[in-house]
């Protein structure tokens, strides 16, 4: 068991990051309503494919909890029932956790798929926490962080109801975000942990402290996008879905910000490129954050000056994330590469 932990901590991730680039999609798309309820989806366990499914009939036999949709309103049946000539409204009340009430199926299917990948993940992530009982004498603290992981997806499947029950709203999105990341960022430092590594370096502090910038700016930065996505999403319900060249024509103060703060990001990470090569240290990652970060930057060029082509929105998201991911596991490298061996 032991030897696969660090096997089932790399799995947790990819689900984890799957998650993420599913999210990205349902933003993309807006099926972020879907699901109206949570943690079923309308009712269900298995979402409907047609709208039939959701609406009142005659000698239509329903569950406890399963939801139609009448007057553009949903309403949830209150005991297993078969409905009769006319609509019994003793039988039914009316779902208060907030008034959004549509059915489209492809929104319905892209939201549920996102949710199936987030229990899968948090799934994982509790098969990781057995996993890591064998380290509990050894390494207490692989245990002691895989279960705050599990807390962690305990509380970000919260933090998405939140989500759905606000219809969306954008400081709940944004911490929706933050709290994926912080989840990749504790299992990166588990599998870092994990790793047999022995490699010893003496690192200037001066890398040490531009890395760890280099990450917060990141994270400032997937802040800054989440509320630009969330200005976007305002200028589409406003101008549609058609005129996209309009949906930054006139952009907010914080587009400006993110864009001018993205120069600031590729110099910091361009001259820890520079210094890494120039002192020829083993971090072999920071070609990772370099790559990753040109394809952000492109992917934010396509978005402002081709009018957004189809993808550019989740892959810029996603390679935020990944952009995280690799400059975190590159600040652990450096912060304990940096320390002294105790042993010379």
């Amino acid at each position: 068991m032991k030897k696969n932990t660090r096997k089932v901590a790399k799995i947790a991730l990819v689900l984890v990051y799957l998650v993420i680039i599913a999210g990205a999609v349902v933003r993309m798309t807006g099926s972020g309503m879907g699901c109206p309820d949570w943690p079923k989806c309308f009712g269900y366990y298995i979402p409907p494919t047609e709208e039939s499914t959701l609406l009142w009939e005659p000698n239509k036999t329903f569950e406890k909890g399963q939801v139609i949709i009448v007057k553009e309103s949903l309403l949830v049946a209150k005991t297993n029932l078969t409905t009769g000539a006319t609509i019994n409204t003793e039988n039914w009340e009316t779902y208060t956790k907030h008034d959004y009430a549509k059915f489209n199926v492809w929104h319905t299917w892209i939201e549920y798929i996102n949710r199936l990948l987030g229990a899968l993940a948090g799934l994982a992530t509790l098969i990781l926490a057995l996993f890591s009982l064998s380290y509990w004498k050894e390494k207490k603290r692989v245990t002691l962080l895989s279960f705050l992981v599990v807390l962690g997806m305990g509380f970000q499947a919260w933090l998405g109801a939140t989500v759905v029950y606000s219809v969306l709203a954008p400081v709940r999105i944004t911490l929706h975000m933050l709290m994926a990341l912080v989840i990749v960022a504790m299992l990166i430092y588990l599998i870092f942990l994990l790793a047999d590594t022995k490699k010893r370096l003496l690192l200037p502090k001066k890398l040490q402290w531009l890395l760890g910038g280099a990450l917060i700016l990141t994270l400032i930065q997937v802040a800054l996008g989440t509320q630009v996505r969330q200005f976007v999403d305002e200028q589409i319900d406003l101008v549609g879905e058609g005129a996209k060249q309009l949906w930054l024509k006139v952009p907010a103060l914080n587009f400006y910000v993110h864009r001018s703060l993205s120069i600031l990001v590729l110099a910091i990470n361009g001259y820890l490129f520079y210094s890494i090569k120039r002192l020829q240290l083993p971090l072999v990652k920071i070609n990772w954050v370099m790559l990753v970060l040109v394809l952000e930057i492109l992917t934010g060029i396509a978005m402002y000056y081709l009018d957004f082509p189809f993808g550019s929105q989740p892959l810029h998201l996603v390679l935020a994330s990944l952009l995280f991911g690799v400059q975190f596991y590159l600040l652990l490298e450096a912060i304990i590469w940096g320390k002294p061996n105790k042993s010379l």
